[in-house]
């Protein structure tokens, strides 16, 4: 049973007194005709039409959530927030009686939701409102929304608003927080934009979408440990995928040519502030194209999105003006370690010369680490804090690469790009290895060069080699978080800002 506080105490009173006299304090049905923006600009348009004259009636039944009352004797003003926006209420004895003004003031509270049906007018402030005819309430609220913050009106008019502020809470409570923060929904709805907007610019280049099995008998595609569940009626252990790729480009064996998934993965690791287990993300195949055909095209994309979301290709995030119009800068790694370590990694073949090297630095990378590892080291701790402006970080090592084709003539290194965007990574690509007797040995040597617990094991797909067989086309692939993307386009430093329900500690 819960525990109720005084002040719900309180309402659960009022409710009990509404049952009472016969009013539900949950009808079953709810009428409006417009939203809280649909009737100002009718009244506004009627005003522009009416010119110096009285503006034709505009009728209007509103629905929304009480957010201010200010009782003044035998008058009574509301404001009521809805999905697009907040307008005034009038109460006034003339139009309702003394005894419906009285039962409006005592019997609602902050955070119920209520109808009221009456005209337009404006207000000696100016202030665009209804003059309310009839009004019910649709949804009693027991609980009174969080600490109150102070917000002052056009017209001067000082009201008290919910606000969450602490992170915790306005994750654990994400309702309460969109309830009362209306830049939280529009975060959100910038992040639908943001998928609308993807999937615009990829159907527009003729891909497919299609969706792939998120309970999969053997995880892969990524370097990350799964979750595991199990299947009663198979009776086996199965992982909620880490990655699509495996599946997505097994369908490039099918002759589907471009195909690409906008979905959930999930990986059994570490939160951070662009790091959660639980995340969306697009993956796109293209057969006959490779990296450099997918860059192009991954510069297209991000500043069609960029430019369709905020208007621009020029954003702020975090204090920092960031340009998204093609082209984006291009940096080999072997370069970009160069310029901001001092290492040339083509003159380091082995793990153990290239780890002595970095150790001179003064750093100290895990002993024991592989080659590509201790690469990748050096990219996070010199070169990644660095790539503020878009950037295409591309030729990375082979040995943590296992699904990426090699360069030619290069037996270390594979045609494989990162894009990074104010210091983090946003994408990942490849000219995808379609060979298969290729792709069992790197599965093999990932088997046999890694240790049992880490991440970077990749457990050998039969069935993917035997789809492989069949002959798979030359392929570019991508793989991109689209929490990420909209962190950078809402400009929210964590990503848990940009997930509505991100996990939390479980309650004492």
């Amino acid at each position: 049973m819960a525990e109720y506080s005084s002040l719900e105490k309180i309402r659960l009173e009022k409710i009990e007194a509404l049952r009472k006299e016969g009013i539900e304090p949950y009808p079953t049905r709810a009428e409006r005709t417009h939203t809280s923006v649909e009737a100002i600009a009718a009244f506004e348009a009627a005003e522009r039409l009416a010119q110096d004259g009285q503006p034709a009636e505009v009728r209007a039944t509103l629905t929304g959530r009480l957010r201010a009352v200010r009782p003044m004797g035998k008058l009574t003003f509301a404001h009521i927030e809805d999905g697009e926006g907040k307008i005034q209420l009038f109460f006034r004895i003339n139009e309702l009686g003394q005894e419906k003004v009285d039962f409006f003031n005592s019997r609602f509270d902050l955070g119920d939701f209520i109808q009221a049906a009456g005209v337009m007018m404006r207000t000696r402030s100016g202030e665009a409102t209804l003059l309310v005819h009839d009004f019910k309430m649709l949804a009693k609220a027991i609980s009174p929304l969080p600490a109150a913050k102070d917000e002052t009106l056009p017209d001067g008019t000082v009201i008290r608003h919910a606000a969450l502020e602490d992170p915790e809470l306005r994750a654990r409570q994400r309702y309460a927080d969109l309830a009362v923060n209306p830049e939280v929904r529009e975060t959100f709805r910038k992040r639908a934009a943001i998928i609308r907007s993807l999937r615009e610019f990829l159907d527009g280049q003729g891909f497919l979408e299609v969706e792939t099995p998120i309970l999969q008998p053997l995880y892969g595609g990524a370097a990350a440990r799964p979750f595991v569940t199990h299947h009663n009626e198979l009776d086996q252990d199965m992982y909620l995928r880490i990655s699509f790729e495996l599946y997505l480009k097994r369908l490039l064996v099918g002759n589907l040519e471009k195909v690409y998934e906008i979905g959930r993965d999930f990986r059994n690791e570490g939160i951070s502030y662009k790091h959660n287990p639980e995340f969306t993300q697009l993956e796109f195949y293209w057969a006959y194209a490779d990296y450099l055909k997918v860059m192009e095209m991954t510069e297209q994309m991000l500043a069609f999105v960029c430019q369709k979301v905020t208007g621009g290709l020029k954003i702020t995030y975090q204090g920092q003006e960031l340009d998204f119009t093609p082209p984006w800068r291009r940096l080999s790694m072997r370069d970009g370690i160069l310029q901001t370590s001092g290492i040339d990694i083509s003159q380091h073949p082995t793990a153990e010369s290239l780890y002595h090297a970095i150790v001179r630095l003064g750093k100290q990378p895990a002993p024991g680490a592989t080659r590509g590892k201790l690469i990748d080291f050096l990219v996070s701790e010199y070169l990644e804090p660095t790539l503020i402006q878009p950037t295409f970080l591309y030729d990375y090592p082979r040995d943590i690469s296992p699904l990426a084709k090699s360069k030619p003539g290069d037996p270390l290194t594979v045609e494989r790009f990162e894009g990074y965007v104010a210091g983090f990574e946003l994408c990942n690509a490849f000219t995808e290895l379609n060979d298969p007797l290729d792709q069992e040995q790197r599965f093999l040597e990932m088997g046999r060069d890694y240790a049992a617990d880490d991440e970077e094991k990749h457990p050998m797909d039969e069935d993917y080699l035997r789809a492989m067989r069949y002959g798979m086309p030359p392929n570019g692939g991508f793989g991109m978080g689209v929490d990420r993307l909209t962190m950078l386009l809402t400009d929210k430093h964590s990503i848990r800002e940009v997930i509505l329900f991100p996990p939390v500690r479980k309650e004492e």
